[in-house]
C-alpha cells in the first residue's frame, strides 16, 4: 500500500494545526482531556456547563476532526448544554484522523470515538469488538476535490493512477473510501500515493503546493477550496444521490462508537450519552444553518467565514440522521465497500449485527 503522511506542508502549518486543535478544545470541551486521560478546565461557555454534570459519570470522547461539519453534533451537544441535562460529564478531544482515534480507544486512553461507523467492521475483521451506539450521519458528507489546473485531465477516479491523493491519514475513513473509489474505477490502490494531509489549512496548503493532485475532505474545507479557485469537485457525497452513485447505497458515517465490553459494563452512562445526542439531532432538524452556526465556537468557521459556513451547512443539513437509528441498508453497503479493497475484511465472516446497536436510541428519553 502506497500511503504517506505528508511532510511538504512544513513545520509552520503543523504548528498552526496544533494551535487550532487547542483552540477547539478550549472553546468547547468540558475539561478538554489529553490522550492520557488527564483533564483541564475548559474556557468560555463550556467551563460553566461542566460543573452541573461534575457529579455524573465522566467520559472522554476523541473526535476525528471536531471542526468538520460532519462531526458537528459532538460540540453542539456541549454548547446546547445537553450533556449536563443528560447527567454526564464529557471531555472532547480533537484528533484529526479517525484511525488514530480508534487506536486511542483500543489502548484505553479514551472511552469513545466520534468517527465513521465503518471502523467497527474493520475492527471486527481483526478480532476486536466495538459498536456504534448512535448514528449521526446518513451519508459520508465527503467531497473529492481536485486541483483546478487538472480540470479536464482528471475526470473520474479512473484517472487516479500515478496520482497523489489527499486523505485525512492512514487508516481513516477517507483512506477507506479513496481506495474503494480507485478500485471500483479500475485503479489498483497500490498504483496511487495516498498522503495524510488532515483537513482545513493543511489540506488546502497541500493542494496549493501541488503535494496532492486530488483529495477527500468535508465542509468547511470544501467551501474554502472552492471559493478561491484552488479546486473543483470531482465527486460529491454530500447528498444521498451522490453518495449512492459513488458507493452503491446508503453509507452511514459519523457515529459514537465504543468497545463492546465497555458498553456492556456502563450501559447507564451510554444511555445518558445517547440521550444527549438524540436530543441534539432533533434540535438540528428544527433549526437553520445560521442558528446552528450561532451555537458553534467562532474558530470553527473563521477560516472560511461565517456566511460561507452557514451556506454550506444549509446545503448539507440533510446529511444528519434525524433519529439516530442505524439505517438498515447502511451496514451492508459499508461491508461491501471495505470488502472490495481491504484484505483484512475481504473474505471474512462479519456479523454486522454486532457492529452497531439501536438499543440506546430506542430507549432514549427527551431532555427537559
Amino acid at each position: 500500500m502506497n500511503t504517506k503522511r505528508i511532510s511538504a506542508v512544513g513545520a509552520a502549518l503543523l504548528a498552526a494545526t496544533t494551535m487550532a486543535a487547542c483552540a477547539n478544545n478550549a472553546s468547547g470541551s468540558s475539561g478538554a482531556a489529553n490522550a492520557g486521560g488527564a483533564s483541564s478546565s475548559g474556557s468560555g461557555s463550556s467551563s460553566s456547563s461542566s460543573s452541573s454534570a461534575a457529579s455524573g459519570p465522566e467520559v472522554t470522547i476523541m473526535v476525528g476532526g471536531m471542526s468538520k461539519q460532519i462531526y458537528l453534533p459532538f460540540m453542539l451537544a456541549k454548547r446546547l448544554g445537553y450533556y449536563d441535562k443528560a447527567g454526564v460529564n464529557v471531555n472532547l478531544i480533537d484528533e484529526p484522523a479517525g484511525g488514530d482515534a480508534t487506536q486511542n480507544m483500543l489502548a484505553g486512553q479514551v472511552q469513545g470515538v466520534g468517527g465513521f461507523y465503518d471502523h467497527n467492521i474493520a475492527l471486527q475483521a481483526q478480532g476486536k469488538s466495538s459498536e456504534a451506539v448512535v448514528s449521526m450521519l446518513q451519508i459520508p458528507g465527503e467531497v473529492e476535490l481536485c486541483r483546478s489546473d487538472l480540470k479536464g485531465k482528471v475526470k473520474s477516479p479512473a484517472d487516479f493512477k500515478g496520482r497523489s491523493l489527499g486523505i485525512t491519514d492512514t487508516g481513516s475513513s477517507t483512506d477507506f473510501l479513496t481506495q474503494y473509489l480507485s478500485k471500483k474505477n479500475g485503479v489498483d490502490p497500490t498504483q496511487e500515493t495516498r498522503r495524510g494531509v488532515g483537513a482545513g489549512q493543511t489540506f488546502i496548503a497541500a493542494m496549493k503546493q501541488k503535494a496532492i493532485d486530488c483529495g477527500m475532505t468535508t465542509e468547511p474545507t470544501v467551501s474554502k477550496a472552492l471559493s478561491d479557485g484552488t479546486a473543483f469537485i470531482l465527486l460529491d457525497m454530500r447528498t444521498a444521490e451522490g453518495s449512492k452513485a459513488a458507493l452503491g447505497g446508503t453509507y452511514p458515517a459519523t457515529s459514537l462508537y465504543m468497545e463492546t465490553d465497555w458498553v456492556n459494563a456502563h450501559k447507564d452512562t451510554v444511555q445518558k450519552l445517547v440521550n444527549a445526542y438524540v436530543a441534539t439531532l432533533k434540535w438540528i432538524q428544527g433549526h437553520t444553518g445560521a442558528q446552528i452556526a450561532d451555537q458553534m465556537p467562532a474558530d470553527y468557521y473563521s477560516g472560511v467565514g461565517k456566511a460561507a459556513y452557514v451556506k454550506a451547512l444549509d446545503s448539507e443539513r440533510g446529511i444528519f440522521n434525524a433519529t439516530g437509528l442505524m439505517p438498515a441498508d447502511g451496514p451492508p453497503t459499508c461491508l461491501a465497500v471495505l470488502s472490495e479493497f481491504n484484505p483484512k475484511v475481504k473474505g471474512k465472516s462479519i456479523d454486522l449485527s454486532k457492529t452497531y446497536t439501536n438499543e440506546f436510541v430506542q430507549a432514549a428519553t427527551p431532555l427537559s
